[in-house]
């Protein structure tokens, strides 16, 4: 069976913003334009086809990222002639930092990215987290201003704001025509025309002379751009000077060129709410964001040969595609969602899961649009699908054939920073509890379940106070779950300033075969200034822990050395101050002696673990909190409130800016500190400040708090 669509016509990209950018409306209008939805969805109404979830509909954002498939034939192409239509892959993501996570590994998958900005604030924190995280996977952008008929909307402002905070390889592609209440329309500085956009929600669009009045400036906008376009390529640089001018074709060439290889990155404007922009956009994805064929090849570790290799994205090829996201269906069961990077998937047949050596089936194949379906019998490579029927493959997970085993990259997941007890109402409510969390630990890997083992509390972990808020709401509501939760606690961890020796000796003689383990450790903070791969080969890097073989001699068997390993990370996890995971420690085991008949591996991984406490309380161990980048929006009258609140939870001020006539403060405050700081916030301000906060560092606790800490988990 033939694809339906080529690949060099299908573009998978999805559209990021900070938290009330405007996200979710954009995408709505895609779908209405593409001709997806009948309808426009309004957030304020709570009817997106895109946030179709209880809480998201109820709190007006976005919680998991939503995929969706459409159609478009750009607007300045005739009707009849379809030689550029595009199939879009789309993926809606959320905006707040609690659900960070989505759009992360959204990102991993993805081939091109809308980045939407607020035409009055301009880029803001999480605009920058995602810039970031979209610079990480090497994903081509375009951006897109939005919300520029608001009141303090300033296109000019917002440009800069991304050219001083994100990249100075931003373009200027359009130039709006009035602002705030006044903004009429678009002026196209490539084609130099006055775009319209009239009829039912602004679905014709029109193309017109440009007026005289705004000549002058377009026409300057315009040899800005093409200056900035012309500097991407030698070749076009030296002709520029030469006095050549190009056409519109050679631009468009050039700018796609140049977006691919991320040394440029178009901007345009517009205002989704009023329907203005929203298909110039959409002809941007086409022109611009590449095709699966575009990009790097993915690359992934051959199995069998252990070596990199280079995947060919195409249909013929051997099967291989990364699992990025799993969900429970109401009616389904567990939908897994994977992008197929090479080869083709049938429904029925059997895949490899090379990451956990797995062979599943395959039931069925969808594709999603946003909370609705379409079953499908075959996928190519280059589409992004749902799987029904894998019960052991989750985000993350290279699916694969026997034959050509490959591993892909791996999505990083960021930890936890937050947690909290919960216990179940009733009996019957504790059997579904375990059930509900699993489930819910299967879809998001940012949420942690653990229990503790002197109360035998179920711990939840995640990523804020709405993360944890919104699991607990979709265990009742989902899962019928009814369930008490106790005060938020942080995630603090434990380490090491300073070096230490120690040694670890576990004899055990009582009548027949004895124990015996004998280890000498040396302990020292791990030195990230030496890259993995420059690592000597007796050297093991994992997270936050290193592991350094140098015995010689043979004085601890070498059958022995994996169980010493394993007693030093088991106490790490257990920690020795107070009980909090320890982390960035290096372990050399450099001596130690054995016994014919009593070493066994037991004995060796509790001397381990003997010698590790003993070193740690020699070595100047601390404990760790997080520090969360605090950004606090204010009405100028409230700025002395606000900052001196923000010291007195031993915050730090690290700048502030002026956003129209609010200010914005930027501060360093540790998480343990910030809890309830939305009822504190707006007592003090009157209801009218507002404030975003994402994980920043782990940083060292001031004596007296750590005294506090330890006390309070005797």
């Amino acid at each position: 069976m033939a694809r339906d669509y080529p690949l060099n016509k299908t573009r998978n990209f999805g559209v990021i913003a900070h938290i009330d950018a405007g996200k979710t409306t954009t995408t709505e209008r895609i779908l209405f334009y593409t001709g997806v939805s009948h309808k426009i969805g309004e957030v304020h109404d709570g009817a997106t086809t895109m946030d179709w979830m209880e809480q998201e509909k109820e709190r007006g954002i976005t919680i998991t990222s939503a995929a969706t498939t459409a159609f478009w034939n750009p607007t300045y192409m005739d009707a009849k002639d379809i030689s550029k239509k595009c199939r879009f892959n789309i993926i809606d993501t959320p905006g707040h930092i609690d659900f960070t996570i989505e759009v992360k590994r959204s990102l991993r998958v993805l081939d091109g990215a809308v980045v939407v900005f607020d035409g009055v604030a301009g880029v803001e924190p999480q605009s920058e987290t995602n810039w970031r995280y979209a610079s990480e996977a090497l994903v081509p952008r375009i951006c897109y201003i939005n919300k520029l008929d608001r009141m303090g909307a300033n296109y000019d402002k917002s440009f800069q704001s991304i050219l001083d905070r994100l990249s100075n390889k931003a373009v200027r592609m359009h130039m709006p025509i009035g602002e705030e209440e006044n903004f009429d329309g678009i002026i196209d500085l490539l084609t130099m025309k006055e775009v319209k956009f009239t009829g039912d929600k602004g679905k014709d669009v029109s193309f017109h002379d440009i007026e005289a009045e705004h000549m002058d400036e377009a026409k300057k906008r315009r040899a800005e751009m093409v200056e900035k376009i012309v500097e991407t390529d030698e070749n076009m640089m030296t002709a520029y000077l030469e006095g050549k001018e190009f056409t519109v074709e050679e631009l468009k060439k050039a700018i796609r060129k140049a977006t691919i290889a991320n040394e440029l990155f178009p901007v345009f404007c517009g205002s989704s709410l009023k329907n203005r922009g929203v298909q110039l956009v959409l002809d941007a994805v086409v022109d611009y964001l590449p095709s699966p064929l575009d990009i790097a090849k993915p690359h992934g570790i051959d199995q069998t040969t252990g070596e990199t290799v280079d995947l060919d994205v195409s249909d013929t090829a051997p099967f291989a595609a990364l699992a990025f996201k799993s969900m429970t269906d109401p009616f389904v069961g567990q939908l897994t969602f994977f992008r197929v990077y090479s080869g083709t998937l049938e429904s029925g047949s059997y895949i490899y899961n090379s990451t956990k050596d797995k062979k599943e089936r395959v039931s069925r194949i969808l594709r999603m649009h946003a909370n609705e379906r379409e079953e499908v019998k075959i996928v190519y490579a280059g589409e992004i699908a749902a799987a029904v029927g894998l019960k052991d493959t989750v985000t993350s997970d290279t699916m694969c054939t026997e034959e050509h085993p490959i591993v892909l990259e791996r999505i990083v997941v960021p930890e936890p920073v937050i947690s909290m007890r919960v216990e179940p109402k009733t009996k019957a409510d504790q059997e579904k509890m375990g059930m509900a969390l699993s489930k819910l630990a299967i879809e998001d890997p940012t949420f942690r379940v653990s229990s503790d083992a002197e109360t035998n509390e179920t711990i939840i972990s995640g990523m804020g106070e709405l993360h944890l808020d919104i699991i607990v709401d979709r265990m009742k509501r989902e899962f019928n779950v009814e369930a008490n939760t106790g005060k938020p606690q942080v995630a603090y961890r434990e380490t090491i300033l300073g070096s230490a020796e120690a040694e670890g000796k576990y004899i055990k003689q009582s009548g027949g075969r004895g124990q015996y383990g004998h280890v000498r450790i040396r302990i020292k903070p791990i030195d990230y200034s030496i890259a993995i791969e420059d690592l000597p080969k007796n050297v093991k890097r994992y997270d936050h822990f290193e592991f350094i073989d140098a015995v010689k001699g043979g004085v601890v068997p070498q059958e022995y050395i994996p169980a010493v390993e394993k007693g030093l990370k088991e106490s790490m996890d257990r920690g020795v101050l107070a009980g909090f995971k320890m982390v960035d420690i290096s372990c050399e085991l450099y001596d130690g002696s054995y016994h014919d008949v009593d070493s066994s591996e037991i004995a060796f991984k509790l001397a381990a673990s003997m010698a590790l406490n003993e070193a740690v309380n020699k070595a100047k161990a601390v404990i760790l909190e997080p520090i969360m980048k605090v950004e606090v929006i204010t009405p100028e009258k409230f700025y002395g409130d606000v900052t001196g609140n923000l010291s007195s939870k031993r915050g730090s001020i690290e700048g502030m800016d002026e956003r129209g006539l609010d200010k914005v403060i930027k501060a360093m405050v540790p998480l343990s500190e910030m809890f309830g700081y939305v009822n504190s916030l707006r007592s003090m301000t009157e209801g009218r400040a507002m404030f975003t906060m994402e994980f920043g560092k782990y940083d060292v606790v001031p004596t007296n708090i750590a005294k506090e800490i330890m006390e309070s988990r005797k």
